[in-house]
């Protein structure tokens, strides 16, 4: 077998292979003998069919079949001889295929880039840091309190906290607009979330009272047909309440499953539960910032076909996710809006890959166990999701492999030069 390679841009690569004739005719008999010990043709017994025959009616298509075969074959024999690693498939063109001659084609593709890592000393990166304070923690409790909130009804002046529930109709220049009217809508009073004067204009209203607002929707609103423009809202107050939040007691805790333990139990939980959001949202944030210093200390050169492979894949996941069929009319969810996340993707993947693969990056059994049960730590029953891991060779797989990722970031970490910024509980779920 002859084989030449041509460099032609960037990543590109042309080359033609050449390889004997008789290993096509040679296969092709081998499969006419293989055929004729079965074949059954009109005129003469099952298995006594001359290969003269089988060559007459099957000889071609066994050609064609066998020389797809070996364009196959003989390309992988090639790029390993002349120690070529393709980036995707080959485009296989000029194909010399005539009997009693050599069989010599051309194909083109891309090669995997080779990724020089830089020093990792020179990345300076910010990693924040938090804890979750005794603060922190009565705010949430407090956030639960609300979310168990008693409305009663009062009968008094509406004031800032207080739920008022209202029917109204909203006019632009006297006429009435889509969205602009509604009956029995609750509406709480400094909650700011309605357009600026609305709640303002219910403070101090009592149940049964009928009231004009004149008012502008913000420059900035959402509809744009609305955007800017003057508003008068007739509005009718169907009832006044003021809120009624429950005391932080045992019976509070029970309302949540906590049977033993009381407040206090309830109270640790809601702390645990918010140092793992606390620890995951630290936790990718560091990786993105690490991921970034990397991406922008080791430019890379990608394969195209890598780059559309993961698009494609990409948009797969989004019609899967929209239970969209693929190619169905009317929906637009194709590879091409996903070429920069996919460039990003597979350039990452260069650079961690080098990055693990020159440093002997490993994930034991404990890191790996370790991995399993942080992801298992948020459910309720977390042993049955650790067995769940533990019960799928693919499924443990992909959790090694984000262990490994993790162990990527900390090695970096750990090389760089790094300053911590403390952050707070809200600031960093917030953001």
């Amino acid at each position: 077998m002859q084989v030449s390679v041509e460099v032609t841009e960037g990543l590109g690569r042309k080359m033609t292979v050449s390889f004997p004739e008789e290993r096509v005719t040679g296969e092709v008999q081998k499969r006419l003998q293989q055929m004729s010990r079965s074949a059954s043709i009109k005129g003469f017994r099952p298995g006594k069919v001359p290969q003269k025959v089988l060559a007459k009616r099957y000889g071609k298509e066994l050609r064609q079949e066998v020389i797809g075969e070996l364009l196959q074959s003989t390309f992988y024999e090639a790029v390993t001889q002349e120690s070529v690693q393709p980036a995707g498939a080959p485009t296989i063109e000029s194909l010399t295929s005539e009997e009693g001659k050599d069989i010599e084609y051309t194909a083109s593709f891309e090669v995997m880039p080779e990724v020089e890592l830089a020093d990792l000393s020179a990345i300076t990166l910010e990693k924040p840091v938090g804890a979750v304070e005794d603060a922190d923690l009565d705010k949430m409790m407090d956030k639960l309190r609300g979310q168990r909130t008693a409305w009663n009804s009062v009968d008094r002046a509406s004031a800032d906290g207080d739920r008022v529930t209202i029917d109204f109709k909203g006019s632009i220049d006297g006429e009435a607009f889509a969205g602009g009217s509604g009956e029995d809508m609750p509406v709480i009073l400094g909650s700011n979330s309605m357009i600026e004067g609305f709640e303002a204009g219910l403070t101090g209203a009592k149940t049964g009272d009928e009231l004009t607002l004149d008012l502008s929707f913000p420059e900035e609103y959402g509809n744009k047909d609305l955007a800017g423009k003057p508003v008068q809202f007739a509005i009718t107050i169907k009832s006044v309440e003021a809120p009624e939040l429950p005391e932080l007691n045992d019976e509070f805790a029970a309302d949540f499953g906590l049977e033993e333990g009381g407040i206090e139990a309830l109270r640790a939980e809601v702390r645990a539960n918010m140092e793992r959001e606390l620890d995951s949202r630290l936790r990718n944030e560091v990786k993105s910032a690490v991921m970034d210093k990397l991406l922008e200390a080791n430019p890379v050169e990608v394969p195209q076909a890598m780059i559309d492979h993961e698009a494609e894949t990409m948009a797969q996941q989004m019609r899967s996710q929209m239970h969209i069929p693929a190619g169905k009319s009317g929906v637009d969810i194709n590879a091409s809006m996903f070429s920069d996340q996919a460039k990003r993707r597979v350039s990452l993947g260069l650079v961690i890959g080098e990055l693990i693969k020159a440093n002997e990056l490993k994930v034991d059994a404990d890191r790996l166990r370790a991995e399993v049960e942080r992801l298992a730590a948020g459910y309720e029953q977390p042993q049955q999701v650790i067995d769940w891991y533990y019960g799928d060779a693919s499924r443990l797989q992909e959790v090694e492999s984000l262990a490994l990722e993790e162990l990527a970031v900390e090695f970096v970490l750990s090389k760089a030069n790094v300053t911590e910024k403390k952050v707070g509980f809200e600031e960093a779920t917030n953001g």
